[in-house]
């Protein structure tokens, strides 16, 4: 299976905008983007293109892509699976990827291991942590930020018993993302 290996904060970059791959870090003054606020490379001080509509739909789809941490064939089937559907596509794909259970949280559903980053959520899922997670070292320094943490309105989160049950399916506000989908749905359909 593949991965993208190349630094993140060149990611966002490229994008112009922070897409908070880094966590804590994007939220500091220490942000690339934030010091940088070009493109990366030789060229990004003073690059001056003009993108084409085709540019802006594909910067969409990368954005995209890079915000869920997924490469293109993923990205192809999870559209072809939203146009499969009746309504809108759009919602439909950023739905999807938000229900993906490396998007929720890792490792067990329903009592059942899980291993499948892409495996797909659904409403009354219960998702918790093995016992050898949950009491290692490195896990109870984060029961504290889980703590603090506030859940979307479509998960419920109890940070005590560190479980999470996905109550529904993301809908309106809750699919609002640093991208369009409509220009992703344009890009598809050409």
């Amino acid at each position: 299976m593949g991965r993208r290996t190349e630094p993140k904060c060149k990611q966002c970059r490229r994008e112009g905008e922070k897409l908070y791959l880094k966590g804590d870090k994007c939220f500091t003054p220490k942000c690339p983007v934030s010091r940088r606020p070009f493109k990366p490379g030789m060229h990004g001080p003073t690059s001056r293109t003009r993108p084409t509509p085709f540019g802006i739909q594909l910067r969409e789809k990368q954005k995209a892509k890079n915000t869920y941490g997924i490469l293109e064939t993923q990205f192809r089937n999870y559209f072809e699976k939203a146009t499969r559907q009746v309504g809108n596509t759009g919602s439909f794909l950023v739905q999807m990827l938000e229900m993906r259970l490396d998007n929720v949280v890792y490792i067990r559903v329903n009592g059942k291991k899980v291993n499948i980053a892409s495996y797909q959520t659904k409403p009354g899922d219960v998702i918790t942590l093995t016992a050898r997670i949950s009491k290692s070292k490195l896990f109870s320094e984060e029961t504290a930020r889980l703590e603090k943490y506030q859940a979307p309105s479509w998960l419920h989160l109890d940070a005590a018993a560190l479980t999470g049950k996905v109550l529904a399916k993301p809908q309106g506000e809750e699919l609002k993302q640093n991208f369009d989908p409509k220009l992703i749905v344009e890009f598809y359909s050409r």
